[in-house]
């Protein structure tokens, strides 16, 4: 198995796919629908909006993902979840309009693939975050994760972005620096494995690997609610990533060691 070459073929494939699988509509003068391949928690597709502000872009989800949050039920309003919320908009240089409904991003020409990759990723970030409602879940898996890295004195930085082989940034959820008897660990965490959440993280770090090629990637999975299929995680060990099960953590400890 050459895996640089297989590597390039998986990248080369998954580009064509975006291509192929991006539609765009005209909604009238002002607004182009742009419909991608990326799918939400309902499997419907994600569409953004594109407007042109004289020689610049406006885009935008036109508030579908906040609003579609609260009609589940998923209270925004407390402190922990603005401060996420923030967070992670933040890490892909997304913003709230004036009336913090809709997530938007302005875009010249030049840099227009990196803003609507980024508007995309922040998209998914909120809504897998977010994703359920207090009534169905008492703790989201990433606080959980950091709160047993806080107690298991792990030194981390949370939601680090670097810039991929392509030039898109990637967030990882976690990195823990490299010292003398490791090398860098950047750590993903996977709340609800599918074969959309595998190949995205797969992609990232097949992305990011050539411009860090001394770091690890670790995909910590959530079998909390359901087991994890055989399927997912032979997905990621074919690109020797390594998976650590969330209920097999503490056997794991080294893996996450200063």
């Amino acid at each position: 198995m050459n895996l640089k070459k297989d590597s390039e073929a998986l990248l080369k494939q998954y580009f064509n796919w975006l291509k192929d699988k991006t539609f765009l509509k005209e909604v009238n003068d002002e607004w182009i629908e742009i419909t991608t391949p990326y799918l939400d928690r309902h499997n419907d597709c994600l569409q953004i909006y594109l407007r042109r502000e004289g020689a610049n872009f406006l885009l935008t989800d036109d508030g579908y993902i906040l609003d579609d949050l609260n009609s589940s039920g998923c209270d925004l309003t407390t402190r922990r979840r603005k401060d996420l919320l923030t967070t992670i908009l933040n890490s892909f240089g997304v913003q709230l309009d004036e009336k913090n409904q809709h997530l938007i991003v302005h875009s010249s020409m030049q840099d227009f693939p990196f803003k609507k990759h980024n508007l995309i990723q922040a998209m998914l970030a909120v809504n897998d975050l977010f994703c359920l409602a207090r009534s169905e879940v008492k703790n989201l898996f990433v606080e959980d994760v950091t709160h047993w890295l806080d107690l298991s004195h792990v030194r981390y930085i949370p939601m680090v972005n670097f810039s991929g082989k392509s030039g898109f940034n990637h967030r990882f959820d976690f990195a823990i620096p490299k010292s003398e008897n490791f090398p860098e660990r950047l750590i993903q965490t996977i709340n609800n494995p599918s074969k959309q959440t595998v190949q995205d993280a797969v992609f990232k770090w097949l992305d990011t690997r050539d411009v860090r090629p001394e770091s690890t990637l670790v995909a910590l999975i959530n079998d909390s609610a359901k087991a994890v299929s055989s399927n997912a995680i032979e997905a990621f060990e074919n690109y020797n990533l390594k998976t650590v099960l969330w209920s097999e953590k503490e056997k794991s400890r080294d893996i996450f060691a200063a």
